[in-house]
């Protein structure tokens, strides 16, 4: 039943993700709260409808487990501690009365609170809070679930509200807080499964940072990548074997644990590498050839789980042969997302971030009509998606779209930064026009920069430029040029981040070396302790940096 409300939850927050990232305009208005909930608590069912359970205490672990690694944005977090309290609080119990499920939401409560540097009253924390409260309450009245779950709403309602007058921006506005509407709509659901008003299909998503779980289709997107990188025998393959684990870290053996020391280190062992993690647990991929190096060096952070460790050598064979299921036998998926990219770092991010087919190009190698129709054959979906991530490719890709069968949904992406800041937003339970309308509005959002150098002199924008200088710019103006990479990249971030930014991403290409991207990290973190740095080895030609501040 736990099980049902939050699937029921799920939808009927999905169904209004809409409603909710028009209400976010809290620090500003990005327009993103419903999306970051919505995609975070599908990440938790995802990891939820994997286990057949009646136990209540292994339903909300899966739960808890998923949205955590899910989580996206402040809204998204502090949903996942809601629930992440939730589930330590009735820890070893099968099944639970009011009583208990009032303490869980109240335990809920603490575990954000708690997560939050400094909480901030009218948001998503306060309409927790309150309803948490009024179950508490009327715990000591009755013993009916479905009772206490109705009293929960109607004070989560009551106290959505009251946010404007706790939260000066939002009464300015004119609107209630977007996260707890967020939160009102997972509680309308969950209490709607209890009267047993509908029936919801246990249906799985792929969750975009999961790690493929069908071995077929994960072999054929690692030989076919190899194949076009130019492996052609098995001599030419140097790391052969395809490791993924996930670190449970222990905090006695690493108190500290360093994302960004971690892929340096583990890096030297192979390739292909990708490593998420959280405060409890590291996701990493990595083709490697001496497995004992990389597994000891793993074990030192904590405890290993879920390993699979794939022999890529036999699998390019038995691609070769023809011994793995082709594309064309493949049955036709919902939905295929093509993106375009310059560099093979780059196209490794767009990938883990579920890209299904990255095609190389972008400044100077623009891709034809034809490389778009090839790509959306390659797919096999029924509807696709692209993200050009260039003003002079949207035309090729809109042309596209009308030389194929499949419905076919153009995000006007003018670079990387958009490209993934579009691909974040993608919702597979959402219409193919959702998710380009949602798609568009989150490429919109992100701020973009450039590094690159001139090949003429010239004066743009009152900025005096010398052939061979460095050029920064700032969605798409230049805003500073000198001879110096560093000068010009620290300028340019200074233009670009201000008091709202809180992530930046900083992909520094093939003419840099990782030392001196380690320097601009460095700069960031001194002069905006506030914000989070994210660092890519992004291979691409031309532009020295790529920046996204969000």
């Amino acid at each position: 039943m736990f099980a049902q409300m939050i699937r029921e939850g799920a939808q009927n927050l999905t169904r209004n993700v809409k409603q909710v990232d028009a209400l976010n305009v809290f620090p500003v208005p990005d327009g993103d709260t419903g999306t970051n909930m919505n995609l975070s608590f599908t990440s938790g069912v995802n990891e939820m409808n994997k286990y057949e359970s009646t136990d209540i205490t292994e339903v909300t672990k899966a739960l808890s487990k998923g949205l955590l690694m899910g989580a996206r944005g402040n809204s998204g977090v502090i949903l996942s501690q809601l629930f992440r309290g939730f589930s330590k609080s009735i820890e070893g119990t099968k099944e639970i009365d009011a009583k208990q499920f009032a303490n869980a939401l109240q335990q809920g409560v603490d575990t954000a609170y708690k997560a939050v540097m400094k909480p901030v009253e009218g948001t998503i924390l306060t309409v927790s809070k309150d309803a948490a409260k009024m179950a508490q309450k009327m715990s000591q009245k009755v013993d009916d679930i479905t009772y206490l779950m109705q009293e929960v709403l109607t004070e989560a309602k009551a106290s959505l509200k009251r946010t404007p007058d706790l939260l000066p921006i939002l009464k300015q506005v004119g609107v209630v807080d977007s996260g707890g509407q967020g939160l009102v709509y997972v509680y309308e659901g969950m209490l709607r499964a209890l009267k047993g008003e509908t029936f919801i299909e246990n249906t799985v998503h792929e969750e975009v940072y999961e790690l493929k779980e069908n071995k077929e289709e994960h072999v054929r997107d690692e030989v076919s990548s190899m194949m076009a990188s130019g492996v052609l025998s098995v001599e030419d393959i140097e790391y052969g074997y395809c490791t993924e684990f996930m670190i449970r870290l222990d905090k006695q053996k690493a108190p500290q644990f360093n994302e960004f020391q971690f892929r340096e280190r583990i890096n030297r062992y192979g390739d292909s590498l990708l490593v998420i993690s959280d405060d409890e647990l590291v996701k990493v991929h990595i083709h490697a050839e001496d497995l004992s190096k990389v597994m000891e060096l793993a074990q030192y952070f904590g405890g290993l789980t879920n390993i699979k460790i794939e022999n890529m050598r036999e699998q390019f064979l038995a691609i070769k042969e023809g011994q793995v299921v082709s594309e064309q036998d493949q049955p036709m998926k919902d939905f295929g997302i093509i993106t375009v990219s310059m560099g093979d770092g780059i196209a490794e991010i767009f990938k883990s971030l579920g890209a299904d087919v990255v095609i190389a190009g972008g400044q100077t190698m623009n891709p034809s009509t034809e490389d778009f129709v090839k790509a959306i054959k390659q797919v096999q979906a029924e509807k696709i998606i692209i993200l050009p991530n260039n003003s002079n490719i949207i035309l090729a890709a809109e042309q596209s779209a009308e030389l194929v069968d499949q419905e076919v949904a153009v995000v006007p992406t003018k670079n990387v930064p958009q490209g993934m800041s579009a691909l974040l937003s993608y919702n597979p339970a959402a219409s193919l026009e959702e998710n380009k309308d949602s798609m568009t509005r989150a490429k919109d959002q992100v701020k973009s920069g450039q590094v690159t150098f001139a090949v003429r002199d010239t004066q743009i924008d009152e900025v005096s430029i010398n052939k061979g200088d460095f050029m920064g710019i700032f969605d798409g103006k230049i805003v500073y040029a000198s001879n110096e990479i560093k000068a010009t990249t620290t300028s340019l971030l200074d233009k670009m981040i201000d008091e709202d930014s809180e992530i930046i991403t900083l992909i520094y290409g093939e003419d840099v070396k990782e030392e001196q991207a380690k320097e601009i990290e460095d700069y960031i973190t001194a002069q905006y302790p506030d914000v989070d740095v994210e660092v890519h080895n992004g291979q691409q030609p031309l532009y020295s940096y790529l920046i996204a501040v969000e």
